[in-house]
């Protein structure tokens, strides 16, 4: 998808606000289209704010999986390999003329292997946290955020910037779109050969989802030429993909979705029709600017999504607020009628469970919206 620039969105009407006056209006996300800077896109690649507290001293190994504390162990020797790159005076960038620091032997990269609620996103963090290099000269994002990078910046000038940092993190590496997995395989081995380490997480293929399997031999397969410099850590522990989906709390009616983003600082208010119309229109990689500064996400008239592009899109804006922990407060649908039985059965329906989870995640941390203001 091609999202074009937006010009003067427009939100359709929603219910009519409370009658206190003291209560200030919330925003519209549909008037929102940032302009983020291309350099801006990559320095905000850094662990979201739900594990900027991440440390492998805060991840708690089950005693009962064994695997998971050699995962720490192996992750935290693998952090203190990287060279930091902060010769230039301290400044953390190389000089023009400095020597290019040597590649250390063995693998220079770790993929990290595991079903859900095994904390690979945790341990990733950590990861990117514990690497002795400045934050500017280390990047952490979504296999979906780099590709977005790429069609902001073009694939030759993400080649240049990426490959003076030490470390690339690419959580959910998506294995689902093969023309973006050699777009991402292409780039991968442009950093190794620039010195770059990388660290992943993946998601399952199409049709292996619940087997209760893990996917490093898809992972190695798929990025085409680089399996010879990924390592796999297997993390074994509970598989959660065999629960199904949590039951997604009941929406609200619209005038109390209305009268919460009235009494709620920093509350968005849009009805969902409007603000899929106006994800069209602002190109995915913007849709965390997008959200900046946004308390509570409120949604009138929720639907189910018309079409797949617009179901995709919402998957991105659904991870952009989980990532900054976003309560999400609607009427209309439950979030588990958003995607249809075809799509649920396609070959995205990963990435729909998993909006669909974070987004009835959200759902549930907007109940205080509703119960503690009456």
């Amino acid at each position: 998808m091609s999202p074009s620039e937006p010009s003067s969105p427009q939100s359709a009407p929603i219910a009519e606000p409370p009658a206190e006056g003291s209560e200030a209006a919330p925003v519209a996300l549909t008037a929102r289209a940032p302009h983020v800077p291309a350099e801006h896109l990559v320095a905000e690649m850094v662990p979201p704010p739900r594990f900027q507290g991440a440390r492998f001293d805060t991840y708690i190994p089950d005693p009962n999986q064994s695997s998971q504390a050699e995962a720490v162990r192996v992750l935290g020797a693998f952090a203190e390999s990287i060279d930091g790159g902060a010769g230039a005076a301290g400044t953390g960038k190389r000089r023009w003329f400095a020597k290019k620091p040597a590649a250390p032997k063995g693998p220079r990269g770790v993929y990290l292997d595991g079903g859900y609620g095994v904390g690979k996103t945790h341990l990733l963090a950590s990861l990117w946290h514990a690497t002795p290099a400045p934050p500017e000269l280390k990047a952490f994002g979504t296999f979906v955020e780099l590709t977005n990078l790429v069609g902001a910046l073009g694939f030759q000038q993400t080649v240049r910037t990426l490959s003076e940092h030490r470390l690339l993190c690419i959580d959910e590496f998506e294995l689902d779109d093969p023309g973006d997995t050699v777009l991402v395989s292409s780039l991968l081995r442009k950093l190794v050969d620039a010195g770059v380490a990388l660290a992943a997480t993946s998601n399952t293929l199409p049709g292996k989802l619940g087997e209760g399997r893990f996917a490093a031999a898809d992972f190695l397969r798929e990025i085409q030429g680089l399996s010879a410099h990924f390592r796999p850590l297997r993390i074994d522990g509970e598989d959660y993909r065999h629960r199904g989906l949590p039951e997604a709390p009941a929406p609200y009616d619209d005038e109390t979705v209305t009268r919460a983003a009235y009494r709620t600082a920093g509350a968005s208010l849009d009805d969902f029709p409007s603000l899929l119309e106006h994800l069209s229109k602002v190109h995915p990689s913007r849709y965390g600017a997008m959200c900046d500064g946004i308390r509570a996400v409120c949604l009138t008239d929720v639907q189910a999504v018309p079409d797949q592009s617009t179901a995709l899109r919402l998957v991105v804006l659904a991870d952009r607020l989980y990532d900054r922990e976003v309560p999400v407060l609607t009427s209309g649908k439950p979030f588990d009628e958003l995607f249809s039985d075809e799509m649920l059965r396609g070959g995205y329906r990963k990435k729909y469970f998993r909006a669909i989870s974070r987004l009835t995640a959200l759902a549930r941390d907007a109940g205080p919206l509703v119960v503690d203001r009456g």
